[in-house]
């Protein structure tokens, strides 16, 4: 019993992990909404697109640090403590929006032939 009790703690912890900027898939952006930017426009907004990006992939990665972190000392010290983790849920779909938004200018780059 005291094994299924470890192993079940343990399954709770890593299921609430909050989740590192590479395991965040991006979601659909149709590049249709850019199909009025001229090359230019669409270089200003991916640039914009990609550092507010940059930032939260930062903030994310540290999320996924600090929550393994706690993971094992609650694990070993104090299991209670393990069902307080994760918790970005908002943060990681913005991400995966601002992906996908990144990826419709670049779709929307290559159909204008753009030199990016």
């Amino acid at each position: 019993m005291k094994k299924f009790t470890v192993i079940l703690i343990t399954a709770i912890a890593l299921s609430a992990c909050s989740k590192g900027s590479k395991e965040i898939t991006p979601i659909y952006v149709s590049p249709a909404q850019y199909s009025n930017y001229d090359c230019d426009q669409l270089r200003q907004e991916m640039v914009r697109i990609n550092g507010i990006a940059n930032q939260m992939a930062g903030k994310l990665d540290d999320n996924k640090a600090t929550d393994e972190a706690v993971t094992a000392a609650g694990i070993i010290l104090f299991w209670p403590a393990l069902f307080f983790l994760g918790g970005t849920s908002e943060e990681e779909a913005e991400f995966a929006r601002l992906r996908g938004e990144y990826n419709a200018l670049e779709q929307a780059s290559i159909l204008k032939k753009c030199s990016l």
